[in-house]
């Protein structure tokens, strides 16, 4: 872009940083229907790589939406807006050698597939989190299925909006017949040995 000047090459390197805390950063990016847990799987993920000594960062899409991303409204343009956003952010800290958690419905291999390219395809870790939309419904801790059936909340993915399932995603968690410790035991066993200095051949 004219007059945009980067300095990325200028500044501390992410080997650098990584080395520093003693890990090898990578970004977690969970997908999946509202209330299929993903965000409470995020929250548990993070506390148990924070308390075996890994610095972590959650990007959930409630709390973007709330700060970062609050100008942008649901239509197609503004949601693939917002994943561009959380992307480039999330970019920005697996740089500075910080393992991310990004919570997003992601909702569309269109939209897996740019924040792959945004992040980089040998850092994107992606997982689905797989629960059927009957098991979301009758959660609904947030009331949204209930506002989306009834018309006051449009474009709602799995109701009036479509939810295309991965192709090829890391890792598959079943999150209606495991408990949240099991998912997060499975997904841990994946990820520890890509973001531990020990496995540098990973």
């Amino acid at each position: 872009m004219k007059h945009i000047y980067p300095i990325f090459d200028q500044i501390v390197g992410r080997k650098s940083k990584e080395n520093a805390l003693s890990q090898k950063s990578i970004v977690v990016w969970l997908i999946g229907l509202s209330g299929s847990g993903k965000s409470t799987i995020a929250k548990n993920l993070e506390k148990s790589l924070f308390s075996n000594g890994y610095f972590t960062q959650i990007l959930d899409g409630d709390n973007l939406r709330f700060g970062l991303n609050g100008d942008l409204t649901f239509t197609d343009d503004d949601r693939q807006e917002n994943l561009r956003r959380t992307a480039e952010v999330a970019k920005l800290f697996k740089e500075a050698g910080i393992i991310t958690i990004a919570s997003f419905i992601t909702p569309t291999h269109k939209s897996r597939e740019h924040v792959k390219a945004i992040i980089g395809e040998t850092d994107y870790c992606e997982v689905y989190v797989n629960c059927p939309i009957e098991v979301c419904e009758q959660r609904d801790v947030k009331g949204l299925y209930k506002k989306a059936r009834a018309g006051e909340i449009p474009n709602f993915t799995g109701i009036s909006a479509p939810f295309q399932e991965p192709l090829a995603p890391h890792v598959v968690l079943d999150s209606a017949n495991s408990s949240i410790e099991d998912c997060v035991a499975q997904l841990e066993a994946f990820i520890l040995p890509r973001i531990s200095q020990e496995n540098d051949s990973i």
